[in-house]
This record gives structure tokens, sequence and C-alpha cells, in this order.
């Protein structure tokens, strides 16, 4: 008789070395969520990154849509089915027809992720083997350039000093156009026409004052704006897109599969903001660039602010496997984090400003002994439900006040 399966959750809220600073938050600490499946020795971490301003969901939200998930379905579908099997129908269809799990896109992200790295581990395979990649070489290239942030908490010129080299910039808009548009003037005349420049709007521009912003950011040297107006402005965009200026990326319109589709009908944008907590874990988040692809679209491949493990080498192995973006954000995880809840740290070589696939098994992550505080709830296969964990009065009280039991 298998010892019974069991699942941990965990509520990660590092605090920042470095705040973060745009137009939709200022974000001074992590807010994820891991997810620890282990099953007959083999243990598989996921992690979601719920942002209320992007995909309406929040860790709490999320906690409570957790307690309802059928886990012992889960376990018995892991433990009936070839591993390798699973893991091809998991990577064509996604956890929700796969597992038939409900729910919206970060508690399937949380899931899927969680799956995919088990998988791994059981077949020894690493995590650019896990996500789907249709169409692309089979070899990989040894490392993939990444771009560079500027957010409100930095000067220009000290973020060109000091980050370079550069590859591809992101510009975080100020509620001043004519500082951003002294920002691209000034990275434009220390790097030239060589490294794309792009300005995220955060949803913080009228579709009165978004032409005349494009206008000036374009006179400028901007290439592109990202996600210039309201969230779903699909009229607007249209007609902004239309007229001359930078091209237009979205990230927080297009979240899931139906999002990015009306975006292609209402012709709204060039290029899509790809995030895999966002997206509902990397086989949706695929299936997205695929869209694009067909659509004559292009893509980057983004990251939430303060992803604290898995969703970091999730979204690397997503750009390995597409490695036709526009450009990769690899976060600044070794920035904000003097100390990380996973080992190894996923590494950004500085020097280059690239990053190396994660070696694996699965996406190569462990918990390491300073993520033990953040447990908030425990599952023991066939038990009625969760439990807060014995070992951390502090979490117990936490999650007793927040999900009563």
């Amino acid at each position: 008789m298998p010892e019974p399966a069991r699942a941990t959750l965990y509520r990660v809220e590092l605090p920042m070395a470095v705040g973060f600073d745009h137009p939709a938050r200022r974000r001074s600490a992590s807010d994820s969520l891991l997810l620890r499946l282990e099953i007959d020795g083999t243990t598989g971490l996921g992690e979601c990154a719920p942002r209320a301003y992007v995909t309406g969901e929040t860790t709490d939200s999320v906690t409570s849509a957790l307690q309802n998930v059928p886990l012992d379905g889960v376990f018995s579908r892991l433990r009936a089915a070839e591993p390798a099997e699973l893991l091809a129908r998991l990577r064509e269809e996604g956890v929700a027809t796969t597992f038939g799990v409900r729910g919206t896109g970060n508690l399937l992200c949380l899931l899927e992720t969680a799956l995919l790295d088990l998988l791994g581990r059981r077949l020894g395979l690493d995590g650019r083997e896990l996500v789907p990649g249709k169409g692309m070489p089979t070899a990989h290239p040894a490392a993939l350039p990444v771009s560079q942030v500027l957010d409100l908490s930095l000067d220009v010129e000290e973020f060109l000093d000091t980050r370079g080299p550069f590859h591809f910039v992101k510009i975080k808009a100020a509620d001043d156009i004519r500082r951003d548009v002294a920002t691209v003037t000034a990275i434009r005349a220390r790097l030239g026409d060589r490294v794309p420049v792009m300005v995220d709007a955060n949803m913080s521009w009228s579709a009165e004052e978004a032409p005349g912003h494009l206008a000036a950011l374009y006179e400028a040297g901007a290439d592109l704006v990202e996600e210039p107006l309201a969230k779903g402005a699909w009229t607007e965009l249209a007609r902004l897109r239309a007229g001359p200026g930078p091209r237009i990326m979205l990230d927080e319109s297009v979240c899931t599969l139906q999002d990015a589709r009306r975006a292609v009908e209402s012709e709204a944008c060039d290029a899509f903001n790809i995030r895999v907590a966002k997206n509902g874990g990397p086989v949706t988040a695929a299936r997205v660039i695929d869209l694009a692809r067909s659509a004559g679209l292009s893509f980057q491949i983004g990251v939430q602010v303060a992803e604290v493990g898995p969703l970091i080498n999730a979204g690397r192995a997503l750009a390995f496997s597409h490695r036709d973006a526009l450009t990769v954000e690899a976060g600044q995880s070794d920035r904000f984090f003097p100390e990380m809840v996973v080992s190894p740290r996923p590494a950004v070589d500085r020097s280059a400003n690239t990053v190396l696939p994660a070696p694996g098994p699965g996406f190569g992550l462990d918990l390491n002994s300073r993520a033990e505080i953040w447990a908030r709830a425990r599952y023991t296969q066939g038990a009625a439900a969760w439990q807060p964990p014995s070992n951390s009065p502090h979490a117990r009280t936490r999650f007793a006040r927040r999900h009563p039991l």
C-alpha cells in the first residue's frame, strides 16, 4: 500500500531589497503561492503570482479555489497513467482537460507548473522538454539575451551607467509624458538605434491623450508602447493602432486565449506580452504564442514582478522553446531578494545580461529551509479538508482566519 500523496501550499511574501514602481502598482514584497506535490517518492513544485489589477485574482482567492480542487483525483491519475503519455497529453491539452480541474488562470498555473515539474522529475526531462514549442528547431542556444527594465524608482542616467549591456529596454511610464519623452531621448542618445525601446503605460492613458503621447514618444525614438489604454478597450486600441506612432503591445488585455482572439479580431495590437502566470500556465501561454504567430503578430516572454521560484524557470523554459520572441524578461530576483526560498537561485549573467536554461530535472528547483515559515496549509490524500501546518502558529492563525476549515 503506497504512502498517501500530499500537497503543501506556501504563501511567500519576501521583502524586496529594492522596490519596483510603475503606474499600476508599487511593489515592495513578493506575493506568490507555491504548491509542493509529493507522490510515491517524487515531488513537483509549482507557482502562481496573482495580481488583482491584471486578472482580478488574489492569493486569497486562489487559496480558496485550491481547497475545492479534487486532489485525490489528480493523485489517482498520476498513479494510473504512464508518465510519458500523461506528459504528452498535459502539453497538448493543459491541466484543466487532462486532470478535470476547473478554475481561473492563476489556479491552473499553480497546478500546471507543479504537475509539469513532477512529471519532468519522473522522466528525467528539463523544462525545455516540458513546455510546448511547436515549430522550433530542436537545437537550443547556449544562452538568451534579456531585456532591461527601467522603473520609476531608478534615474535614467544611473540605469544607463549600471544596467548594460543592453539588448532591449523597457521603460515604465511616469505620470508626466514629458519625463517619458526625456527618458527615451536620453536612452537613444546613449545607445543609438541599435537597441529596441518600449514604453509600458500600464493602462494609464486616456483615449483622448494617447494619440499625442504616442506621437511624442515616436518622435523621441520609441519602437513600441505597451498597454496604453484601459484593459480591453478594443475599439479605441484599434483606432490608436491605425494612426502613426510606435507599435502597440498588449499585456493586461490579453490574459486568456479568448482575449488573444478578441485582440486579433479587433486589430488592436502588433504584439502580445506573454506571462506564464497571467496566461494560466505554460501550455496556454504557448497557445497564445501560436495564435500570435498565425496572425502575424510579435510577442515577448515577460514576467510578473517578484516571482520567487518555479515561475522564473518555467518562463525561461518557454523562452528557450519559443526563440522568435521580440525579447525575454528574466526578472530581477537576484536584485530583489538577498535570500530566496528555492535552491539553486535562478541566475542572470549580469556581465552579458543573458540567461541559461534551468538544468532540470523538471524546472530544476527545490524548496530550501527558508520556505517552511511561509507554509499555509497541507493536504493528505483521503483527508476531508486542507489543514493548517502544525509547526507554524503564525501560519495556522492566518490560514484559519482567511480560510475557515
